[in-house]
């Protein structure tokens, strides 16, 4: 899910990440391999985005699932694996 500025910082004030910007040189590759979405770097690894459903009150929601992990504890290289629900849920309302 590619996400608006304005959804990328309401995500991140819910989880505690970096967004790479779109145009840091290795998003294109990103994207070829894991489609089109907005990634965030986190303590974890690499994650993206993917709508939830909704809140109670019907505001749209997405779970951070995890898409690579860090390859060591200097965090030199991400290793790609089976997406990975964190079981971390963002409210995604713009209105909000």
């Amino acid at each position: 899910m590619k996400l608006t500025p304005d959804l990328v910082e309401r995500t991140l004030g819910q989880f505690q990440a970096q967004a790479l910007p779109e145009d840091h040189p290795v998003v294109p590759k990103l994207s070829e391999l894991f489609g089109d979405h907005t990634f965030f770097l986190d303590a974890a690894g690499l994650n993206i985005i993917e709508p939830n459903g909704a809140t109670e009150a019907g505001a749209p929601t997405g779970q951070v699932i995890k898409l690579a992990s860090w390859q060591d504890a200097n965090r030199t290289g991400l290793a790609p694996h089976e997406p990975e629900p964190t079981g971390l849920v963002v409210a995604l309302d713009e209105a909000a």
